[in-house]
């Protein structure tokens, strides 16, 4: 499926930073409840992500990441995500996240 792109400019990717993490005991599939860090014009927003074969919550404050958001809120059990955070399949389909090579201030816009 092809879209516009018009429509892919309207996808809102910005950088943040990840201020907490903790286990997301309560879900089906082992995830990571995450706080993010996109600076003073969007706050602090949340995610859960099942990412558990690569992070543990320890290793993943003060890690920059890049995030979808403006897709709508979503209910993940007991837990409303806000943004999603981006990453890619690797040769053993775990999920590896997507930063920025350098460092960019939080709530940077991917142009």
């Amino acid at each position: 499926m092809c879209i516009s792109f018009e429509e892919f400019l309207k996808v809102d990717i910005r950088k943040g930073v990840i201020i907490d993490a903790i286990l997301f005991d309560e879900a089906i599939k082992p995830a990571i409840k995450i706080w993010i860090d996109f600076g003073i014009d969007i706050g602090v927003k949340k995610s859960s992500a099942q990412i558990l074969d690569l992070y543990n919550p320890k290793i993943l404050l003060g890690k920059s990441i890049l995030a979808v958001i403006n897709l709508p809120p979503r209910q993940i059990g007991s837990f409303m995500s806000e943004v999603l955070i981006l990453g890619l399949e690797d040769n053993n389909k775990s999920i590896v996240l997507i930063a920025p090579e350098a460092e960019v201030p939080n709530g940077s816009k991917l142009k």
